[in-house]
């Protein structure tokens, strides 16, 4: 009898200690997914469930042909973000950049790859003054950033006096639709950035201080590390970023207009800060980045394909990134 009750019994036990195991394990795995991947997955269920042109594959594509330049320019702001800073220039480096390639190459009859690098110095130089200003200058980058962005817009309403400017190569423009092995050029160049970013952040050393830097600026420079080098860097990157998003732009519209990409700024902030990157710096990345990035572009797509007012968008980015503070407020807790 003593048999027969262990051949019964202890079946069951080891069944009760599995489905006990289970749940932990569950839990666990749940957690390793990047929160920001489960707020993308429930736009697209509800989308794909409201209209019958989502999942297709060139609805797919117009996501990130819609989206390219944004991506771009949020790269460069989560490094500013990571190390604690704020860039709200992104936007008007963009315009102020191909402003000046269109004009040099317009009004002076520069060559188009030597104003197109013009116009990424640009971006460059006005990342140098946002870093300079916010190290050495000991200027908020609040403060510093948002008086770039108004210098900037204002000098790209000068050259031109206000008018868009046309007429770019033909080689250029054709960069826009170009493909390689059926995948966008525009995509191939967004993906290059994100992954050459992310492997300076998780393999250099300058990379890895930008979050010793956002974590205890003052912990970092005893450490070693010349904090205030690094954050210079970084906004040079941003800016330069921002600029090479304004080529990408040009590029789609063929012309310039002095007022491109300055609404952007909130999507910019949006992607970075719904990506999981803390405004207090010290975290962040580029697969929040970009898993913020995909949840903007498909809010706005298909925002766009229920008709949605445009007027209405800006509300309901608003509202997540109100949500995605609150998550990051409470996780830190």
């Amino acid at each position: 009898m003593s048999d027969l009750h262990d051949t019964t019994t202890r079946p069951a036990a080891r069944s009760d200690r599995t489905v006990a195991g289970a749940g932990p394990m569950l839990r666990r795995a749940a957690a390793a997914v990047p929160g920001p991947l489960w707020g993308l997955i429930l736009v697209c269920i509800v989308f794909a469930w409201a209209s019958p042109f989502f999942l297709t594959t060139r609805n797919f594509i117009n996501i990130f042909s819609q989206v390219s330049e944004i991506g771009i320019m949020a790269a460069g702001a989560a490094l500013v973000i990571i190390i604690g800073g704020i860039d709200l220039s992104v936007g008007a480096v963009l315009a102020v950049s191909l402003m000046i390639n269109a004009w040099l190459y317009r009004d002076f009859g520069v060559p188009f790859g030597v104003s197109a690098l013009a116009g990424l110095a640009v971006g460059a130089f006005v990342g140098l003054i946002n870093g300079l200003l916010s190290t050495y200058g000991r200027i908020q980058p609040f403060v510093a950033t948002l008086a770039t962005m108004s210098a900037c817009s204002g000098i790209a309403l000068f050259v031109t006096n206000g008018g868009p400017i046309t007429g770019f190569p033909a080689w250029f423009t054709s960069l826009a639709t170009l493909r390689v092995l059926g995948v966008p050029l525009e995509l191939i160049l967004l993906v290059a950035v994100y992954l050459g970013v992310a492997f300076w952040l998780r393999f250099r050393p300058t990379g890895r201080a930008l979050y010793a830097i956002g974590g205890s600026e003052e912990v970092a420079r005893l450490s070693g590390i010349d904090t205030q080098k690094v954050k210079v860097l970084v906004y040079i990157i941003a800016g330069t970023l921002a600029a090479l998003a304004g080529l990408i732009l040009g590029a789609r519209l063929d012309s310039a207009h002095p007022t491109a990409g300055i609404s952007d700024l909130l999507s910019v902030i949006a992607v970075v800060v719904i990506g999981g990157a803390s405004l207090a710096g010290g975290s962040g990345g580029m697969l929040g980045t970009f898993i913020g990035l995909l949840i903007i572009g498909v809010l706005q797509n298909g925002m766009a394909l229920l008709n949605v007012s445009p007027n209405l968008q800006p509300v309901v980015i608003g509202v997540a990134i109100i949500v995605a503070v609150m998550l990051d407020r409470r996780s830190r807790h």
